[in-house]
Order: C-alpha cells, then sequence, then structure tokens
C-alpha cells in the first residue's frame, strides 16, 4: 500500500520532499499535485515504472509522456527549440501547459512518441513540483493521473488511494487539485496545434 506525505501546498517540508525524492530514485511511483491535476510520476530513467504507469493508466503505446522540467534551460536539453519557439515558451512558463516537441538524442526512445520521436514537456507553476525537481536535480517522468473511463483527472488524495493505493508507493495529499488538465500545445518552428484545450489558456492559437 502506498506511503501517504501531507505535504504543505505552499511551503513544502523539507523533510517530507526528500523522503519523496528517494522513493523516486529508488524506483517508486508517486501521485502528486500539480497545478492543473494530479499526475503520475517516476525516475527519468527507470523503464520498469514507466511501465507501471502505462499499466496503471491503461495507456497505449503511442501515449505521450511528459517530462517535467524546473525551467527552461532544462527543458531546452530535451527538445529542439527554435529561437520563436522559445519566446513563446517563455511566455507560457512556468504554467499548466504542456508542449509537445521534437526530442533531441538526450531522451530514451521508451519516452519518445514512436512514430513522430516527440516528447511532452512541462514547467509547472507549483512549490511541491518546484521543490521535488531541486531536490532530484533532474526532470519528473509523468502523466495526468486520468484513469481509463473516467470523464475527469483525480484530484483528491484520498479518492487516489481508494482507487490505486495498492498500485503506487506514494501519494501526496496537498489538498485537492484542480480538475482541469493542462492545456497541450504541439509546436514546431513556429507553428502551433492545439492538441486539448485545459486550464492554460490557448484562445489566442485557435
Amino acid at each position: 500500500m502506498a506511503q501517504l506525505f501531507h505535504i504543505h501546498p505552499q511551503n513544502p517540508q523539507d523533510r517530507l520532499i526528500l523522503q519523496a525524492v528517494k522513493i523516486i530514485r529508488k524506483g517508486g511511483i508517486m501521485a502528486y499535485p500539480t497545478d492543473s491535476s494530479y499526475a503520475l510520476g517516476c525516475h527519468i530513467g527507470d523503464a520498469r515504472a514507466l511501465e507501471r504507469i502505462r499499466t496503471i493508466r491503461q495507456a497505449s503505446a503511442e501515449h505521450n509522456f511528459t517530462l517535467v522540467c524546473e525551467d527552461l534551460s532544462e527543458l531546452a536539453k530535451y527538445a529542439r527549440v527554435e529561437n520563436q519557439d522559445y519566446r513563446l515558451l517563455k511566455s507560457l512558463t512556468p504554467g499548466p501547459y504542456t508542449f509537445i516537441l521534437p526530442a533531441t538524442r538526450e531522451v530514451p526512445r521508451r519516452l519518445q512518441h514512436p512514430k513522430r520521436k516527440t516528447i511532452g514537456l512541462r514547467v509547472p507553476d507549483f512549490p511541491i513540483v518546484s521543490a521535488l525537481l531541486t531536490e532530484l536535480g533532474e526532470p519528473i517522468m509523468s502523466s495526468t493521473l486520468w484513469m481509463q473511463g473516467d470523464d475527469l483527472p483525480l484530484n483528491d488524495a484520498h479518492d487516489i488511494e481508494e482507487r490505486i493505493g495498492h498500485e503506487v508507493d506514494l501519494i501526496i495529499d496537498a489538498g485537492p487539485c484542480d480538475l482541469e488538465p493542462t492545456t497541450v500545445l504541439e509546436i514546431d518552428r513556429g507553428l502551433v496545434n492545439v492538441v486539448r484545450q485545459g486550464k492554460g489558456d490557448a484562445s489566442v492559437f485557435a
């Protein structure tokens, strides 16, 4: 059964952040809050943890996983970003957006879309996520906690514990999250395609 950590949403306790990162580094999966909905996360280099998340989500081989990054400098390591695209990313981060971008060689093939060779990247605006990323020192491999057949993502830690507490190693409880997932934007050489309208405003790209 998953451990349940009660972490303050604005002032995360260092002791609990350190314990959470230890769980991630040992191959654990966590359900954690973001600036949109809850997500599932694991270590970027852990293939087994990735497959566990794929099983929980019942995700297909073409499911776009996301690397949650601390800032834009880290994002540029994993995606090919043109100058005009960088200006757009800078205007929207941190925030509730996921960007689908061409992957660099730094991204393991298992994390890329198998046909388009793209990767989802995002920079959340949420203190708990920032604290986790600072302590971890690298991105979190992530996927929205949206269960097959549900109309909305899960957004309450106690509901998550009841539904998948036996399938994850850690649940971070910071109170209910927003019900909306991120807005997903596919960006390539100045062209923007709105893949999913979520919490982030994408009206200018419609």
